[in-house]
């Protein structure tokens, strides 16, 4: 069998220093998370971040930078992920349409409220890509190149 990590993408949305989380469902119970999801067949990176905020939140977002690739797996029996997380901005919220399966709620939060509660947070990767975002970290999407369905010559 070949070992391969889950890809997922995860959005860091700012503003007036809060930061746009969900509220969701988990086998760990409810926990606090960027918006945030896999990669689905035949997606490029951009549009499944694009994807995942929109279900998630109702809000569009538009990626602006890459905050950073984190590789992460909880114990040695658990599966690994490969997550990239960008920032960028939302526009276009739309209420009215209900949330992705097992998203409860939306918040915008501080960091210091992000921290109060680690034991709430999904996983680590949440304060951590806060943290990176707010230590100046921002990549060009030019880093990230999709070359799927290309025709060969």
């Amino acid at each position: 069998m070949v070992w391969k990590p889950h890809v997922t993408v995860a959005a860091i949305i700012e503003r007036e220093q809060r930061f746009l989380l969900v509220e969701e469902e988990t086998t760990d119970g409810i926990k606090l998370n960027q918006p945030a999801g896999h990669l689905e067949e035949g997606e490029d990176l951009l549009a499944a971040a694009r994807r995942e905020v929109f279900e998630e939140t109702a809000w569009r977002f538009e990626p602006e930078h890459l905050v950073g690739i984190q590789l992460w797996r909880r114990t040695p029996e658990s599966p690994s992920f490969l997550r990239l997380c960008f920032s960028g901005s939302c526009h276009s919220h739309e209420p009215e349409l209900a949330l992705d399966v097992g998203i409860i709620a939306t918040h915008w939060l501080t960091r210091e409220e992000i921290l109060s509660a680690p034991q709430r947070l999904r996983s680590p990767l949440v304060a951590l890509c806060v943290d990176e975002y707010l230590k100046g970290a921002r990549y060009p999407l030019s880093l990230i190149q999709s070359l799927l369905d290309l025709n060969h010559v």
